[in-house]
């Protein structure tokens, strides 16, 4: 039942309270009352109840559990987070997402991950019903993640003699999660845990995918590999399995674009690693497990890590994983990075080898990083390896996340500029919680930097293409329009030619939009955008201001008259016609992604007025 609550409301930490001078009579005759639930599990819509009070309907937020049997002896505990729009703050979704965790049953039982502390009640009651926990003898961490490993101290509390088995850098991270003495048992690459029943269990070491303590766990006798993180996808489905893979395909490339594209050198080893096991089943983490398209799948990481990996540009962003909110900037700085062709190598500060360090610093053409806390040892000698290792002319990027204290970003950007590094971009400086807004202007701050990197290929990339070729492709011509675009507080828009109708019914168009455009983030299948057509007589202006560079999130609106679409993107005042627009698909090419679009509305300013036309002399660039 959904619950009512006067507007006004008091909200006290995570519970939203009706205040105590509150009509009684008016509620009560409804059924309301004050709730106990999490405000954080509510969506809100509000509507007039009569012309004396107003009240908020709220609906809670679909959680579910599924349970299901994948293998011998082998059960998924799946928490389907079926409304949750986004992940980590950076990344829309728009499926929702789940938490993926194991039981295997063998002589002995081995729980394979948690689940997210907003599944606790659900999940640890799932999880009673399936085993004994007094009788549970390993809890193996794919990876620290809060995501996969929130559930974790309460796990060990219910079940204080269950060993826990993970990697060398995820104990460290344990430590400071746990803050109590467990049993553990540290494994590398190659090792084997018996849980007998012919559940033999060998460890694979996967760094960087995408937490630097990621291990994956091939279970020999089910031929089932619990992959964590890699080959997942935030996308919500009663279904267990991937028996729709055309369904999940986009979740499963923008997925691995967000969180694996910039370790694609770490993908690589690790398909490398998995190669000698025969799988039946990728039990990943996020999003439906893999069976009847395996082969598909990991073939299609090994295609866009190889290209990913081989581009012309190479950075290296450090961060520190548990340190404010370093490793979510990162992240964001690192998709910037990839979209703009530039391959990327993530590094923790406080786990990096130093011959590693040494060796990524004086291969790479840039670095990003933060300054490290100062009280972490090993962060200051990777720090010093940097600084040893750094080359004239690489250009630098500098993020600051607050942690336990300030750090002193301006020092380190003085340090490494006179060392002759080139600043790329401002220092970005996160003082509070970051907003979706934020990791936008860290995104477009990596793609400012992969640009000026990859300039001098693009260059000689648009040279050789043959000059008939090059003069035959210039005489294509297209309209002049405006993209708008708008998720949140997050709001763009770019100039565009590349645009035709492209279905009657319903009526559809298309758009070209370059991987590297900062829009391209805003316009996924269930995004919604504003196509604005601009006038020939009244055009220039504002495909002058459009045209012009933006800095990392700037408004690109400012000085431009609009007024809000229905979805909330600003149409332009001046434009002849405007189409609002929902993206049902996208589909790949070299450089761009083709966009297809169904049109909902839209209208004519003038019904006498001419589309701006776009003639080209040249077809290697706009």
């Amino acid at each position: 039942m959904p619950i009512l609550q006067a507007e006004g409301c008091a909200r006290l930490g995570e519970v939203q309270a009706i205040p105590a001078d509150h009509d009684p009579c008016l509620l009560q005759g409804l059924g309301i009352g004050p709730s106990k639930q999490s405000f954080a599990d509510y969506t809100d819509s509000t509507y007039a109840l009569r012309e004396e009070a107003m009240v908020t309907l709220v609906t809670p937020a679909r959680k579910t559990i599924q349970v299901q049997t994948i293998a011998r002896d082998t059960v998924t505990i799946r928490s389907l987070d079926w409304d949750r729009d986004r992940f980590d703050i950076e990344f829309g979704l728009q499926n929702g997402t789940t938490y993926n965790s194991f039981i295997i049953q063998g002589e002995k039982t081995a729980l394979v991950d948690t689940s997210h502390e907003k599944f606790t009640e659900l999940y640890l009651t799932a999880l009673r019903e399936q085993i004994d926990l007094s009788k549970l003898d390993y809890l193996i961490v794919s990876h620290t993640e809060p995501d996969h490993s929130a559930l974790i101290p309460l796990v060990l509390k219910l079940a204080p003699q269950a060993v826990v088995v993970c990697s060398n850098v995820a104990a460290q991270f344990l430590d400071n999660m746990i803050h109590a003495p467990y049993a553990r048992r540290l494994v590398k690459t190659g090792d084997v845990l018996d849980l007998g029943g012919g559940h033999r269990l060998e460890f694979v070491q996967a760094p960087n995918l995408h937490w630097p303590d990621t291990m994956f766990t091939y279970d020999h006798g089910t031929q089932v590999l619990y992959t964590c993180d890699a080959f997942g996808m935030h996308f919500c489905d009663e279904r267990t399995f991937d028996e729709d893979f055309e369904a999940i395909a986009p979740d499963f490339r923008f997925y691995y674009e967000c969180l694996m594209a910039p370790n694609a050198r770490s993908v690589l080893t690790a398909l490398k690693r998995i190669t000698p096991f025969t799988l039946e089943t990728l039990a990943t983490g996020h999003g439906p497990l893999l069976r009847f398209n395996i082969p598909e799948v990991t073939r299609r990481y090994d295609t866009w890590s190889q290209k990913q990996a081989q581009a012309e540009a190479a950075v290296v962003v450090f961060y520190v994983s548990d340190y404010g909110y370093s490793d979510r900037i990162a992240q964001a700085i690192a998709h910037g990075l990839t979209k703009g062709g530039v391959a990327v190598e993530m590094l923790d500060l406080r786990t990096a080898d130093l011959l590693e360090v040494q060796e990524t610093v004086q291969r790479v053409q840039g670095l990003v990083l933060c300054p490290p806390p100062t009280e972490s040892t090993h962060s200051q000698a990777v720090l010093g390896s940097i600084f040893a290792a750094v080359q004239d002319k690489q250009r630098i990027g500098i993020f600051e996340s607050y942690g336990n204290q300030e750090s002193p970003s301006q020092i380190l950007v003085n340090q490494l500029v006179d060392l002759g590094l080139t600043l790329a971009f401002p220092t970005l400086k996160v003082t509070q919680d970051p907003t979706p807004a934020l990791y936008q202007t860290c995104e477009e701050s990596g793609t400012d930097l992969a640009q000026v990197l990859m300039l001098k290929q693009t260059i000689q990339k648009s040279k050789a293409v043959a000059p008939d070729l090059d003069k035959a492709m210039g005489t294509l011509v297209g309209g002049l329009y405006i993209i708008t675009a708008r998720r949140g507080d997050i709001q763009t828009a770019m100039l565009a030619s590349w645009v035709n109708q492209a279905s009657f019914n319903p009526p559809g168009i298309s758009i070209a939009v370059a991987k590297d455009r900062a829009i391209e983030s805003l316009m996924h299948p269930g995004d919604s955008f504003v196509l604005n057509v601009l006038a020939e007589a009244t055009y220039p202006p504002l495909m002058r201001h459009f045209l012009k560079r933006f800095k990392p999130g700037e408004d690109r609106f400012a000085g431009v008259k609009t007024y809000t679409a229905t979805h909330g993107a600003p149409i332009l005042a001046d434009a002849l016609a405007y189409l609002e627009c929902r993206v049902v698909s996208r589909m790949e090419t070299n450089d761009h992604w083709l966009v297809y679009g169904v049109v909902e509305s839209g209208d004519v300013s003038d019904s006498e007025g001419l589309t701006a036309v776009h003639y080209r002399k040249v077809g290697n660039h706009y």
